[in-house]
């Protein structure tokens, strides 16, 4: 009896024993396919041009860390956003839809109603495969429940873990510095209530801090970082030091602006401070070498937790920068809220060790929304069959810049009641291999560009090509039906004959 208890004893320690294996077996598991999942570092510039950073040939800004990404990675030539100006772009980036799809075609104004939670954004999905998410800095995707909005929808309402350093009323207003009041306002335009950093705190350093600190608290599971700048949107304000160097650097150029409010809150007349320099702006400059750092120590403290090889790091903006006001984005025309490719084609680098090859440079055509099926792509996620996407992964671009994906058309909708106040018109457009047709709404007018040969759009060849406008107008006008996009009543013409009629 006793050789029988003992027997019995023994094998169910050994089934205990090998039960705990298994179970750190499955654990281990687990762990091992989440260490295997890429973890992913947005960084998004607002208002930064195509021609703004070293490495697509800017001789006047120092851009060293965005340079040293773009020379370890692939930098692309020719990405767009899904329009010219930035709450669409966000919409877009988020959903992996045409802005139309999500009820966004313009930034919205503080009132405005949000982009509605029915969407399965990027983040929610990421979170659902246990993803740690983080949003730091601009959302812009909501109104403001402090400036009389209905309903306020922030990033965490869309899979977001958290949401910091963000804006609770209107951005853009040159409150740079902590504590984040503009002028004479009574509260700060951020959600940020105490102080990080030593000295006159930046928004910019203060962002780029956060982001460091995201991925050191979430280094032993995948995350998804989102870091949102709100440089180098006007108004441009920059730190001293900085700006004084740009100032040696070069003289700068005439402003824009006969009265600027942040000089004169300095009892200061005109713009002397140079906030609105239309050329050789030392604030953007400055604005956007405090990007710069912050995409440095992201990429030190990636590479001091081990974490370099298995993290997918994207830099990019959310439109043209802000020509001719406080830049120039030549060799491409116009900028911010125009359908030119000044206003739409933005500068885009992805740097992913041993998947993407160094020094890479592709022509690929590209466009943010092909971001979100890019990524569940790289982690090897299923798409959410509810969410219908209009991007395409572009991950095969990625591991082989010699491969050219053929494309559908891309297709742009700005519709406006009243012409932007930077100067950007009502229209929409499409590009089509390297054709692009721009319709101007309330112009009565089509222009046909030839990119390849004409990148700066100077040579309307509409009245040379009748058949190609015909063609690109069929898809286009298309389009606008299968997607239910509407222009405004005051606006709608109808192309007859080559000609555009209103109805």
């Amino acid at each position: 009896m006793l050789i029988a208890n003992f027997q019995r004893n023994k094998f169910c320690a050994l089934m205990f024993f090998l039960s705990v294996l298994l179970f750190l077996g499955s654990f281990c598991g687990v762990s091992q396919e989440n260490s295997m999942k890429p973890n992913i570092v947005f960084i998004l510039a607002d208002d930064l041009g195509w021609a703004d950073l070293g490495c697509y040939g800017n001789t006047f800004n120092d851009t060293p860390e965005i340079d040293k990404l773009a020379e370890s990675g692939i930098l692309f030539k020719q990405a767009y956003a899904a329009a010219p100006v930035c709450s669409p772009y966000r919409a877009a980036l988020l959903t992996g839809q045409y802005p139309v799809k999500t009820g966004i075609l313009d930034y919205l104004r503080p009132n405005d109603e949000a982009l509605s939670t029915k969407h399965i954004s990027l983040a929610k999905i990421l979170q659902r495969k246990g993803y740690a998410t983080g949003m730091i800095g601009k959302w812009h995707l909501t109104g403001y429940a402090y400036e009389g909005a209905k309903e306020e929808v922030r990033a965490v309402d869309h899979g977001f873990d958290e949401e910091l350093v963000s804006e609770i009323k209107g951005v853009g207003n040159g409150a740079n510095f902590y504590p984040y009041v503009f002028r004479d306002q009574p509260i700060s335009w951020l959600n940020v209530k105490d102080k990080k950093l030593q000295g006159s705190e930046y928004l910019t350093d203060r962002i780029n801090y956060e982001a460091v600190s995201f991925i050191e608290k979430n280094k032993n599971k995948p995350f998804f970082l989102y870091v949102s700048h709100f440089a180098t949107h006007s108004i441009l304000n920059g730190k001293k030091a900085l700006v004084e160097k740009y100032r040696k650097k070069h003289n700068p150029g005439k402003s824009t602006r006969e009265n600027c409010y942040l000089c004169q809150d300095q009892g200061l007349a005109g713009d002397p401070c140079n906030h609105w320099a239309g050329s050789y702006n030392p604030h953007l400059a400055a604005m956007l070498e405090s990007i710069d750092d912050g995409v440095g120590l992201i990429m030190e403290k990636l590479k001091a937790l081990g974490l370099s090889e298995n993290t997918i790091v994207v830099f990019t903006s959310d439109n043209g920068g802000e020509a001719p006001n406080v830049t120039s984005n030549m060799p491409l025309r116009g900028g911010k809220s125009q359908l030119y490719e000044g206003g739409i084609r933005v500068p885009m680098i992805v740097h992913w060790p041993n998947k993407i090859k160094a020094s890479t440079v592709s022509n690929q055509l590209t466009t943010n929304m092909d971001f979100y099926p890019t990524f569940i792509n790289a982690t090897g996620i299923i798409p959410d069959p509810k969410q219908k996407l209009d991007g395409v992964s572009i991950l095969n671009v990625l591991g082989n810049s010699d491969i050219t994906m053929k494309r559908d058309p891309f297709y742009w909708h700005y519709p406006l009641e009243k012409p932007h106040f930077l100067g950007g018109s009502s229209a929409g457009a499409i590009r089509k291999d390297n054709w692009k047709l721009i319709e101007f709404f309330d112009e009565n007018r089509l222009e046909l560009f030839n990119l390849a040969e004409d990148m700066s759009e100077t040579n309307d060849v509409s009245e040379q090509h009748p058949k190609k406008v015909n063609e690109l107008y069929k898809q286009l006008s298309k389009w606008r039906t299968d997607v239910d996009a509407t222009i405004p009543e005051n606006q709608h013409y109808v192309f007859k004959n080559n000609k555009l009629i209103n109805q």
